[in-house]
């Protein structure tokens, strides 16, 4: 089954399996940091997202019926998007450098604004396999809305990334770094322990991760749901999934960490349960027979 499947993403996806392993040796035999953190942790986050999503990418690209040749091009440049930016990442871990914001000296300019295409390039081609899935028919109608719905969700959430890059207050340039992934601090603070977001500021990341893995999350949930899913809680789950990241990602905004919330973020979340708990009730609602006099 897997000979039909993408062959350029499956060849990204299994790249990124094997980084794994070796991000996880290099954990254990390497004491360096950068910015306070492992300094092989980040390959290893990115090589597992990315694992999982290229194979997913991978196995939707199959549901292709027109547009093939457009499709299995996009796949294949998002590909090569993908392993250029892992290669600069994992570059400048040798290095002992960090990747992302780094101005410090030319190369790391360069090699950042390497890495600043390759986001790009990624977003539009994600945009490009998503348009076409969307106009793509898929026999069972509640998978092909989670995946639709799935696919506008992880865009906005790769968006995020863009969010990142721009400057923050009290930062300038002539201290070799702007941008960062904490909001209200300086990177590098006290993190979680596997994901680093910061457990005192805002972290734009938790948003960017929710948003990118709505298209593993919603079919997944979909497909475990079985013959009780159909069209309309599909749009329910999806769009309780979209309340949750742009929840985290205001969040973030503000400078408040996850773990941290206040009584704002609270009702925001208890307003979400609660539409999500009654869109469910109208989704499951059984059809009402129309009876003849």
């Amino acid at each position: 089954m897997l000979r039909t499947w993408h062959r350029p993403l499956v060849l990204f996806g299994w790249t990124m399996a094997i980084l794994i392993p070796v991000a996880l040796i290099g954990l254990l035999v390497d004491d360096r940091t950068v910015v306070n953190s492992p300094i092989w942790l980040k390959p290893l986050k990115f090589a597992v997202s990315l694992t999982i999503y290229a194979f997913t990418l991978a196995w939707l690209l199959t549901y292709l019926k027109k547009f093939q040749r457009v499709g299995w091009w996009a796949g294949t440049v998002l590909a090569v998007a993908g392993a250029l930016e892992m290669v600069v990442i994992v570059g400048q871990v040798l290095r002992g450098r960090r990747s992302h914001f780094n101005f410090e000296t030319p190369l790391d300019t360069a090699l950042f604004s390497i890495m600043g295409s390759t986001i790009v390039v990624l977003w539009v081609t994600h945009a490009v396999v998503a348009v076409l899935l969307w106009r793509t028919k898929i026999e069972n109608e509640a998978l092909s809305w989670s995946i639709r719905l799935g696919l506008v969700i992880s865009f906005l959430g790769l968006g995020v990334g863009f969010l990142m890059t721009q400057p923050k207050p009290g930062q300038a340039l002539d201290g070799g770094t702007l941008g960062a992934h904490t909001v209200g601090a300086p990177d590098g603070g006290a993190y979680m322990a596997l994901t680093g977001w910061s457990t005192e500021h805002g972290d734009l990341r938790v948003g960017h991760f929710v948003g990118m893995h709505a298209l593993q999350v919603l079919p997944v949930v979909i497909a475990l749901l079985g013959a009780r899913a159909n069209t309309k809680l599909a749009w329910v789950v999806s769009g309780s999934f979209l309340g949750i990241f742009l929840l985290v990602t205001w969040q973030a905004l503000r400078g408040q960490s996850l773990v941290q919330p206040d009584g704002t973020t609270l009702l925001a979340l208890a307003g979400i349960i609660v539409a999500t708990a009654l869109g469910v009730v109208w989704a499951r609602e059984p059809k009402k027979e129309l009876v003849s006099a």
